[in-house]
């Protein structure tokens, strides 16, 4: 075992970056215009999409966060992350929302639904949204570099020169760019989390000797130990449904293959490969957490957990492969941000309000630069957090509040502007009083509890509810206009062949969550299921791989018995 960061693990480091990051660079060629920028001008294969919504989907403060909860609660606390996995088939019915919607940004699709105001204000919390990300990944990036190079590198000089790695190709490249090294990357991380693995057990004595140094809760799939009750499974679960809804790259993620299945397939299974990830980060949790009573050692913080386990395992030259990968998803993943944060000030700010009349030119430079100087506020985020899993909980949160007006919007077309903005308020509002109650401290970033979230939920949905009827609706005119766009096909060969969108149903590509009250009209159960072809299969399929998945964890922790 290695103790330091050795010369082969130097050697290989550099190399990676700079072959990564050339790479990126000679991806950028390719960009021409503000459309390629922003979305890879919707081009992009099933395989590519789901390499991209892996690897920005998949970023370094997951493995510090799962592996530091585990090494102190036990697997249990797989559910942090595993949270989205109970609603993960959803996201095969909600992904062609944004590529039907026509637009650039999440940012244009609420100004379409609920008028210019709310478009601003999203954006606004978009951008807030993104910075608040950039600094929990590259803090949990920091992180696993400074214990796995032998705190050879200081956390906070990792963040500075991680920022100026990631800036190199995406100020160019833009999400062409960010698509291509997400697929590279995520090769790299499943390979070399799952590395660790074996190496782990064999030092620990296997399964067996781990359930003699460790208490018997630790093996459990469910505990309340754990901290995690049903009931906290719930509230995460209903944070991550609503929440993924207004995170603002879910329009790069969903809207940006060559057709809708593209982006259904890219979404819910990038994401699942994820979640099997999850299992080797909690498995690598429990293997440290052995490894440290074995060997008498004291780990100050559980969030080194994952950096040390790099440090301890893996022989020269496989350690420096480690942290490049970690490196180099987090730069992609960052620049998958970089670019939207662009995108949505230009879309949203630039172009529609200080300079209407910009050509393509100047909105692919705004982009770039706005991109660029928001991203210098992560990096301030970043150098003044310290807990990476509370972070990571607050950015799904605010997301979490904001997804009920996108949600509600899409589920109910008599939700109008008053009541989105009084769910915002109300939500947010509620949220820091309950906690404030609790702590008596006024903070940013309050340690996620499930009660403070769901009374905040229960208090946003009810809001958007009321507000809505007791107040004029949305013009007729506009919201026929959303949703008919709703009902519309948008595969890039079809519409190609025909020269407009054809009404999905003809496909069997209808969308079932789309105005959810429909369903109480005739109208909606004509040639059912027929017309929701698409949507059925694809959501049954994608829940008998959840289920596969959690057979498999489950498993895991029956061996050593």
């Amino acid at each position: 075992m290695q103790t330091s960061f050795h010369w082969l693990d130097t050697t290989v480091l550099v190399g990676y970056f700079i072959g990564i990051t050339l790479f990126g660079l000679w991806i950028a060629r390719r960009i021409k215009s503000s459309s390629s920028y922003f979305l890879g001008e919707r081009k992009f294969k099933w395989w590519i999409m789901m390499g991209q919504a892996f690897g920005t989907g998949t970023h370094a403060e997951m493995p510090v966060a799962q592996t530091g909860a585990t090494f102190h609660l036990g697997f249990a606390t797989i559910w942090y992350q595993w949270k989205n996995m109970l609603i993960t088939p959803f996201y095969w019915l909600l992904a062609p929302w944004y590529r039907r919607s026509d637009r650039t940004t999440v940012g244009e699709m609420i100004e379409d639904r609920y008028g210019r105001k709310l478009g601003l204000a999203y954006s606004i919390f978009a951008i807030a949204f993104f910075v608040f990300n950039m600094g929990a990944m590259l803090q949990g990036a920091a992180k696993i570099i400074s214990v796995a190079t032998g705190n050879l590198i200081s956390p906070n000089g990792v963040v500075v020169g991680m920022t100026v790695a990631f800036i190199l190709y995406s100020f160019f490249g833009g999400l062409v760019a960010t698509a291509y090294t997400d697929f590279i990357q995520g090769f790299m991380i499943i390979v070399l989390s799952m590395m660790l693995i074996p190496l782990g057990l064999d030092v620990v004595g296997g399964f067996e000797g781990m359930r003699q140094t460790l208490p018997d809760n630790f093996f459990q799939l469910y505990s309340d130990v754990s901290g995690l009750t049903a009931f906290t499974i719930s509230m995460l679960a209903i944070n991550g449904i609503v929440g993924i809804t207004a995170q603002p790259h879910m329009m790069s993620m969903c809207a940006t293959g060559n057709n809708e299945r593209s982006g259904r397939i890219g979404q819910t299974y990038g994401s699942l490969v994820k979640r099997i990830c999850t299992i080797g980060w909690a498995l690598t949790g429990l293997i440290v957490a052995a490894m440290v009573i074995q060997e008498g050692v004291v780990l100050p913080d559980p969030e080194m957990a994952f950096g040390y386990a790099s440090n301890k395992l893996l022989l020269p030259g496989l350690t420096g492969l480690m942290v490049a990968s970690v490196l180099a998803a987090n730069m992609s993943t960052c620049s998958n941000f970089m670019v939207n944060t662009g995108a949505l000030f230009t879309q949203n700010v630039y172009k529609r309000y200080l300079n209407p009349d910009a050509v393509d030119k100047q909105l692919l430079w705004t982009g770039r630069l706005s991109g660029f100087i928001l991203t210098l506020f992560g990096v301030a985020f970043a150098l003044a957090i310290d807990n990476v899993l509370h972070a990571f909980l607050f950015t799904e949160t605010i997301a979490a509040f904001m997804g009920i007006i996108v949600l509600g919007g899409i589920l109910w077309k008599r939700a109008n502007r008053v009541g989105a903005t009084m769910a915002v308020i109300v939500a947010f509002g509620l949220y820091y009083v309950l906690n404030y109650m609790d702590t008596d401290q006024v903070m940013l970033v309050y340690r996620w509890k499930p009660e403070p979230f769901g009374w905040a939920m229960l208090a946003g949905f009810s809001a958007l509810i009321l507000f809505s009827l007791i107040t004029k609706p949305e013009p007729k005119e506009n919201v026929d206009a959303f949703f008919e766009s709703m009902n519309r096909l948008t595969d890039n060969d079809i519409v190609d062949k025909l020269g407009y969108k054809p009404e999905a149903k003809e496909y069997g590509k209808d969308l079932l969550l789309v105005d959810a009250p429909g369903w109480f009209s005739k109208e909606r159960w004509k040639g059912f299921p027929k017309r929701y072809k698409e949507d059925l299969l694809g959501f049954v399929l994608a829940w008998g791989v959840v289920v596969v998945i959690v057979g498999m964890a489950w498993g895991l922790m029956q061996l050593g018995k």
